[in-house]
């Protein structure tokens, strides 16, 4: 299993990118992890529906283009599925049983197209409330590292 995290944004703030890195860098031995940043698109100051539309469809075309052809795509909204760390960790073991390759996707700050939602295998809500996008990098990946230290009966996650 190799998990991708397909995200919109590139060049975080010093703070995301050092907590990103933390857990980044913790998750290697367990499972091969990759972050893909892709470019926003160019937002103004009073954009419409319609232009705020257009973004998303643009930012979801360069995470479909991106996604591989064998990886199963995850969309991250605040709509989707609750999972506990150890329904997380058992999902993945279930994925790793499988070889299955996972591509999460992270849209921009007005969230994800339509093609990229019906394109996803299934959604996955990391909370209810709204959070910024580069935050939810950071808690992404730590959830992960989570759920790998579950699986691997690693001290880190204490219920």
């Amino acid at each position: 299993m190799k998990i991708r995290i397909l995200t919109i944004g590139q060049k975080m703030p010093d703070w995301v990118q050092t907590g990103f890195d933390d857990y980044f860098k913790r998750i290697q031995p367990f499972v091969q992890t990759q972050i893909i940043e892709l470019p926003m698109a160019k937002r103004g100051k009073n954009d419409s529906d319609t232009d705020i539309h257009k973004y998303c469809v643009q930012e979801g075309s360069s995470i479909l283009q991106t996604l591989k052809p064998q990886e199963q795509l995850i969309a991250l909204e605040v709509n989707g599925r609750h999972l506990t760390t150890e329904k997380l960790a058992t999902t993945m073991q279930n994925w790793m049983q499988e070889g299955q390759d996972i591509a999460l996707a992270i849209g921009g700050p007005d969230g994800l197209s339509d093609e990229v939602r019906q394109k996803a295998k299934w959604h996955w809500s990391l909370s209810d409330l709204t959070l910024p996008h580069p935050l939810v990098r950071i808690v992404l990946i730590e959830q992960l590292y989570r759920a790998m230290t579950v699986i691997n009966n690693h001290p880190y996650h204490r219920a």
